[in-house]
């Protein structure tokens, strides 16, 4: 049994649901489902306190969350976001069960195909804040973001404002492509989604999809312990 916290927003949250269900059935067949306790919060109050910097009170709230999946059985938890693992010590350290760290899972598939130097799009706080960075900087690899703030605003806004309101753009595609050829330029050997809704609108198989890696990392679980 697998435990999500989700809702971050719930237009990926469906991602993560469809890709274990599809996962668990290649590997097993027939009518074999994922396993999952799914609590999905209201993304408004979260988006309110993530605005306000109020990151304590988030790790708190993300925590009991965590505590409550354990004690309905789950075995592992999984956050599926990329800005709410900023608390994810804070949330691991209210459990005793795993914590599945989508940075670390992301840095393992960097490593496997010899990526140094990634280059990460996310939102604001992902890409400025310095947790991603740090993270992965224990996996030996070098994190470079958009180098204009206003290129870091536009992926920003295009997240906020319009993916996680199922809105899809394509000049917004362009734009984001535009970034994504700009930090190949600067050196990226490969591009971190580093939003679970930017596969939304990104979906070349080349870009590391955190949703995907993340959701792949708990079938495994799942299957394997």
């Amino acid at each position: 049994m697998i435990g999500l916290i989700g809702g971050m927003s719930w237009e990926s949250t469906v991602e993560y649901y469809r890709i274990m269900n599809e996962l668990v059935k290649e590997k097993l067949g027939g009518w074999n489902s994922a396993e999952i306790i799914l609590y999905s919060v209201n993304f408004e109050e979260i988006v309110r306190m993530q605005r306000a910097g109020e990151w304590g009170k988030l790790g708190e709230i993300l925590g009991d969350i965590a505590v409550k999946l354990e004690e309905a059985g789950a075995k592992a938890v999984l956050i599926c976001t990329n800005t709410m693992h900023k608390v994810a010590d804070d949330v691991e350290r209210r459990i005793s069960i795993p914590l599945i760290n989508i940075i670390d899972v992301t840095a393992e598939a960097l490593k496997r195909d010899g990526v140094k130097r990634a280059g990460l799009l996310g939102t604001k706080f992902t890409m400025e804040d310095g947790f991603y960075q740090e993270r992965m900087k224990r996996h030996g690899i070098e994190i470079i973001v958009p180098e204009k703030e206003e290129d870091r605003d536009a992926v920003h806004s295009i997240i906020f404002d319009e993916l996680c309101l199922g809105i899809i753009k394509e000049e917004s595609e362009r734009r984001l492509r535009r970034i994504v050829s700009e930090l190949k330029s600067a050196g990226a050997e490969g591009i971190i989604l580093g939003c679970t809704e930017l596969p939304l609108i990104l979906k070349d198989p080349e870009f590391y999809d955190t949703t995907k890696l993340h959701a792949e990392a708990a079938v495994n679980f799942l299957l394997n312990g």
